[in-house]
């Protein structure tokens, strides 16, 4: 098997870290990017105390909401490798936006916004570069029990689980799963698409 390069941005936060643990476990090269260095050093440990080596790469976008999730993607994450993957007529970008991005969510236009933006940047990436042999896909979780969602009040976790037809929260793993199987070989022929993962939560075509 080829080991491939995985550039994991975001890599130590909850779900990001599941997608570098996913990822590394399957034999690729992981690197990822922090801003917080006394963070990435305990994280760092953490990972290696399980086994999994990353490399981190120190790396900072200060732009707000709607600016970072959109303009970062296009400029900060996917300019400085895209080229890369077009002279070797192989890649694989993977770009993580929301269920708020398909529903909207009150009080949250600009995130909303952001990500569904997310998933239209995709499909033109898609078109594109598939002749150069690189597959461009958009996952959009749902409420995943990460820190920051364990954070909120419980009556108002309820709440949100109450909506959820299977009954609970996502897991980390269950998005990095996702994610993995859009680097595969096996994958080659789905390019531009949006894998819903939300527990029922959102169902649209």
């Amino acid at each position: 098997m080829t080991q491939r390069t995985a550039l994991v941005t975001g890599g130590t936060g909850g779900i990001g870290t599941a997608i570098v643990r996913y990822l590394a476990q399957q034999g690729h090269k992981v690197v990822t990017n922090y801003r917080d260095e006394a963070k990435a050093d305990a994280w760092r440990k953490t990972m290696e105390q399980g086994g999994i080596e990353v490399t981190l790469v120190q790396g900072d976008v200060s732009d707000p909401v709607s600016c970072e999730n959109m303009i970062s993607a296009i400029h900060h994450k996917v300019g400085p490798v895209i080229e890369d993957m077009r002279t070797r007529k192989w890649g694989r970008i993977v770009q993580i936006s929301s269920i708020n991005g398909q529903k909207g969510q009150y009080g949250q236009a600009n995130y909303a916004a952001a990500k569904a933006g997310m998933h239209g940047f995709t499909i033109s990436l898609a078109q594109e570069n598939a002749r150069f042999g690189i597959t461009v896909n958009t996952v959009s979780p749902g409420y995943v029990a990460t820190d920051m969602v364990m954070a909120v009040p419980e009556e108002v976790r309820e709440k949100i689980v109450a909506q959820i037809p299977v009954g609970r929260l996502g897991k980390p793993e269950e998005i990095a799963h996702a994610v993995a199987f859009f680097t595969t070989e096996n994958a080659s022929w789905i390019t531009g698409a949006n894998l819903a993962i939300n527990g029922g939560h959102y169902m649209g075509w």
